[in-house]
């Protein structure tokens, strides 16, 4: 299942008003039913963040934190700062990202 062009557009519209509000620099790529969350730390380099799996539904994502430990997505790992946040949005997988890799 890929992510449809309208939803990246709006994930697009809302990486941007997230990345403006927060003063950050995230960034999406896609693979298939994935969009994978990295950041630009300042310096054009991007380190994975989190990875988040279309269901079809906005608002509910399926979300996967990056693990440095073993250089891979976990999507059973829920003990990390910010987890708080995950709420199935792009928005919440973002500012979940900010607390657990500031």
């Amino acid at each position: 299942m890929q992510i449809p062009d309208n939803f990246r557009l709006e994930i697009g519209r809302k990486i941007d008003a997230f990345n403006a509000e927060h003063d950050c620099k995230y960034a999406v790529r896609y693979r298939g039913k994935f969009l994978y969350l990295d950041r630009d730390d300042g310096f054009e380099n991007l380190s994975p963040i989190c990875r988040l799996a279309f269901t079809g539904d906005m608002e509910k994502w399926e979300f996967a934190i990056y693990k440095y430990s073993s250089q891979s997505y976990d999507p059973e790992e829920w003990f990390f700062p910010g987890e708080q946040h995950v709420n199935g949005t792009v928005e919440g997988a973002m500012m979940a990202g900010l607390d657990a890799y500031e």
